[in-house]
This record gives C-alpha cells, sequence and structure tokens, in this order.
C-alpha cells in the first residue's frame, strides 16, 4: 500500500498518479487518509501531555507521604487515577483512526511511474517490441518511434478482421488440433470439475511437462533459486500482495479454514520475505516456482473462454524478486528479457506492450505484458505480466532491507513476471507449428519433449 512519507512528500503526485490509473475518488481518498492521520497525531499528542502529567504527579506522591501530607497524596493518586483512564481513551482512539486508515489505504491502488502511458483500456497499451512477426512495416514503425498505440495499429485485433481470417484460414485452432491427435479433453474436465478444468491426455501431458521442465531449467540457467510453496495461502498472505482485498470475489476461498487457492505463485513467494528484515548483501533475491494456479474468472465469456484460451486451472511459473530501490529497474529489465528469451526459443510472433494506467494491476507501478500470436484465432494472446511494485507490496508485507551503508532499514521493491503461464503457450504452439506431419515442437523444447513432432 502506499506510505504516508509518499503522500505527505507529493500529495499531488499521487492524486495524479490514482487518476491515471482511473480510480474514482482519488483527491476524496487521500484526502481522507490525510484527515485520519491527523486525527490520529491529535490524539498522539493529547495522550504524550497527559503521561507527561501523570508522570509528574506520580513523581510528588512519595514525596507528599514523606511529609505526612496524606489527604494531598491521596488527592494526587485520584488525579493519576483519572489521567490513566483518559490515556487508555486517547489509545482506543488512536487506534480506531490507525485501523481506519490502513483499511482506506487497503482499497487505494498502488501509483504508476511517469514511462507508464495515459488510457483507459487495452486499446491505449503501447507496442514496444515485435519478435518473430513477418510485419516489417510495423517492426520499423517501433524501431523508429520507440512505441506504436495499439489503437493505431490493425494486428488483427479487429474482431471483424479476426472472424473473416479465422473463416479463410486452413489452420486448426488448438481445441480441434487437441482433439485430432487426443491431446486435451475438455469434456472429461466438465466432467470432473466443471468448464475450465482441461485434462491432458498423453502426448498433450507430455508437452505440458517439457514446457514445466524447460521454463524452470531456463530460469535455474538465469541464477533463479526453485521454490516448491503451498498452493493455498491464509487471507495475510493474500493482503501482503494485494491480492485482498482488491481481488477477493476472483479467488477459490475455503470457508472453513478460512484459506484462499493460489491465483499465482507470486502470493506465497513473496510472502517468504513477510515481516523480514534482509541485509543490503542479500539483495537481489531471485525466486522462481512451478505451481498450478486458480482463479475464479468471475464474468468472462465469449471467445476468451474457448478451449485454453481461459481457465479457472493452470500450469505456470512464476519469478519473483526482491531488491534495493537503486537496483530494482536494471531487475525489471532483466526480468523482460529473460521472458522475451523464452519466447525467441520457442519461435513464436510475439510483442511486448507497455500498459496505460487504465489496464494496469492494482498493485503495479510498471507492467510489461507478452503476447503470443494464434495464426489460428488471428489474434493476439497474454502469456505474462512481469511488474515492479516498487514499495507498494513490500509496506503491506513490511519486506526491508538494511542498507551497508548506514544501517537504515528501508522498504525493499518486489518484482514478479510469469515464465511462463502453459495454457496459451500451448495453444500458440499448437496452431502456429501444425504442418501436414502433425505439430512440430520447436528445437529448443525437443530435449524436454523427447521428439520433434506430436503425431
Amino acid at each position: 500500500m502506499l506510505t504516508l512519507k509518499q503522500i505527505y512528500d507529493d500529495k499531488a503526485k499521487v492524486i495524479a498518479g490514482l487518476n491515471k490509473k482511473h480510480f474514482s475518488g482519488a483527491q476524496e481518498a487521500i484526502d481522507e487518509v490525510l484527515r485520519l492521520d491527523g486525527e490520529r497525531k491529535a490524539a498522539q499528542q493529547e495522550k504524550d501531555a497527559a503521561a507527561a502529567q501523570m508522570n509528574q504527579i506520580s513523581k510528588s506522591i512519595g514525596m507528599l507521604m514523606a511529609k505526612g501530607q496524606r489527604e494531598e497524596a491521596e488527592a494526587a493518586k485520584a488525579q493519576t487515577g483519572a489521567l490513566k483512564a483518559k490515556i487508555a481513551e486517547y489509545d482506543e482512539k488512536m487506534a480506531a483512526a490507525e485501523e481506519a486508515q490502513t483499511k482506506l489505504l487497503l482499497t487505494i491502488p498502488n501509483v504508476p511511474y511517469d514511462i507508464v502511458p495515459e488510457g483507459a483500456a487495452a486499446e491505449d497499451n503501447l507496442a514496444v517490441t515485435i519478435g518473430n512477426w513477418p510485419n516489417q512495416p510495423m517492426i520499423d514503425a517501433i524501431a523508429k518511434d520507440g512505441a506504436v498505440a495499439l489503437r493505431d495499429w490493425d494486428g488483427a485485433t479487429d474482431e471483424a478482421i479476426a472472424a473473416e481470417r479465422i473463416a479463410k484460414s486452413e489452420k486448426l485452432p488448438h481445441w480441434e488440433l487437441a482433439k485430432k491427435y487426443n491431446l486435451i479433453d475438455f469434456d472429461l474436465g466438465v466432467k470432473i470439475s466443471g468448464a475450465g478444468f482441461p485434462v491432458y491426455i498423453g502426448q498433450g501431458a507430455r508437452l505440458q511437462r517439457a514446457l514445466i521442465n524447460f521454463f524452470l531449467a531456463e530460469a535455474n540457467k538465469a541464477g533463479y533459486t526453485e521454490i516448491m510453496p503451498p498452493t493455498v495461502v491464509n487471507a495475510a498472505s493474500g493482503y501482503g500482495t494485494g491480492q485482498l482485498p482488491d481481488k477477493e470475489g476472483q479467488m477459490y476461498h475455503c470457508e472453513v479454514d478460512d484459506l484462499y487457492l493460489i491465483p499465482t505463485a507470486e502470493v506465497p513467494v513473496t510472502n517468504l520475505y513477510r515481516d523480514v528484515i534482509l541485509d543490503e548483501a542479500q539483495l537481489p533475491i531471485k525466486n522462481c516456482a512451478y505451481t498450478e494456479c486458480f482463479r475464479r474468472e468471475a464474468g468472462s465469456y465469449g471467445k476468451d473462454v474457448r478451449g485454453l484460451n481461459r481457465l479457472h486451472e493452470f500450469s505456470k511459473i512464476e519469478i519473483v524478486r526482491i531488491d534495493t530501490p537503486e537496483h530494482s529497474d536494471a531487475s525489471h529489465k532483466e526480468m523482460l528479457e529473460h521472458v522475451e528469451g523464452l519466447l525467441q526459443k520457442l519461435e513464436l510472433p510475439y510483442r511486448i506492450l507497455r500498459l496505460s494506467g487504465g489496464d494496469m494491476s492494482f498493485t503495479a507501478a510498471l507492467c510489461y505484458d507478452f503476447e503470443v500470436y494464434s495464426e489460428a484465432q488471428h489474434r493476439w494472446l497474454e502469456v505474462s505480466s512481469t511488474s515492479n511494485f516498487d514499495t507498494y507490496q513490500a509496506n503491506r508485507l513490511k519486506c526491508r532491507y538494511r542498507r551497508a551503508e548506514d544501517k537504515k532499514v528501508t522498504l525493499c521493491h518486489t518484482l514478479n513476471g510469469s515464465a511462463l503461464a502453459l495454457p496459451r503457450i500451448v495453444a500458440a504452439l499448437l496452431e502456429n507449428n501444425q504442418c501436414e506431419e502433425g505439430i512440430r515442437i520447436p528445437k529448443a523444447l525437443q530435449p524436454f519433449f523427447g521428439d520433434d513432432m506430436i503425431r
């Protein structure tokens, strides 16, 4: 959550940033945070004054008793009793103001960096990189200007154009390929659990395992320590990384035990450092984890939920970093290069988007999405979000480090990204690599899959 120092140092910048994220009532929310802080400070001052007065009176009681002034001593004791009651009242006022302030701060999103583009939705995102993509004019435009707004580029994002291309295409969508080669059974998943829980079979299961092992091997080569965390977390962990209270309705909740199924490994892995003070020499910390992820995806419908496009349970490898404020920007760039390298090795057409303020997550200060192109669906599929959260998560987590120079304890920066989420990677691999002989397996993945083709 935002720090009070952040708000006091530049209130106008905070409000402008929240407006960029299209957070309704930014001015009112920040004013209320400051009002509650003023209320807490006023109660603290009253408490300190009462405590000082009580200490002074307490010191006089012994002297009065020694002089035989018992009546005056008893009156002084009565005064201290009344002051104790006042101090308890001030403590309650402070606690109530602080609780209300924290509760409000938990509902206020992170402030985006200046580099985040203005915009209310996905079409305002900026394409900053195109890779393995045959559209040379688009690549040239990005090389010249550094970024192109999606609203200014066709790129098969228009639904009517996509529908026309699908109708003319000889490429089969992945859900048909899955049936043709007996890779994934969506109906069995419905029978066992419900829609959005596919069953991977034979070569489909082997492809899943190959991708998991490939992504973990690449993370290991990049210096990430593998973690195998629980896939259920307590509410404190959800609040720590910002899924609660913002995304409570999207998480599966085990009500009897008050536990949540994780939507991403970001939650348990980042929470390893909750209430921890690290030494600067330990940073940056680089962790990765493979887990199953669970998302209710309430309200999802239409083409976005066909096949593997949107699931309730899916496999994902997450990379997480804990870093110093001075080095977090370099860490973010390294993470982006790592994810891009995976897509290059998988030989998939991809693009990297810098998300606009209105399309960013609640907790991110800066986010880049990676999307791969589906040749059968003629649309882009998101496969990774790689974000810098600045001190926002760390403040919730109380994740801090001790600076080597002056031993001052300060908040860390946290970062994470998908490297990668499997469902849409599988969809793109199947659709883009289909040929007469079967489905070609990219060279980098062949040692993990054990073959060069799905037949």
